[in-house]
């Protein structure tokens, strides 16, 4: 069975992106077992918690991120040189528990899956 990693880039209300790989990882979890998130550049900042999207008539999709382990998708990776870029706390309460990673060691995380997804 293929490992598929599932990379976010993009910050949460910008754009269409993650609400699509998010849908697209659930999707991609009814027929895979091994499914990896990774949050990488601001990517970061879809799993800050106490987001208002609301305030720019966006919709709010950060519930779903609860679904993820009624899909067994358990393995999700933040990376920590971007939080510090972004000026972020490491330690701060998040959406979804991940392990946090320097770039490097994501990196090398990521490269162990077959199929990668970027959204």
């Amino acid at each position: 069975m293929n490992r598929v990693a599932f990379v976010f880039t993009q910050a949460p209300h910008g754009s269409s992106a993650g609400r699509e790989g998010l849908d697209a990882a659930l999707a991609t979890g009814a027929l895979s077992e091994d499914i990896g998130l990774f949050f990488i550049g601001d990517g970061v900042l879809q799993l800050n918690l106490h987001q208002q999207p609301e305030a720019i008539r966006s919709r709010h999709y950060a519930a779903t991120f609860g679904v993820l382990a009624l899909y067994d998708i358990e393995q999700c990776y933040l990376c920590r040189t971007s939080l510090e870029a972004r000026g972020l706390d490491a330690e701060a309460e998040r959406l979804l528990d991940v392990t946090l990673l320097d770039a490097p060691a994501l990196r090398q995380t990521l490269a162990s899956y077959d199929r990668i997804l970027t959204f």
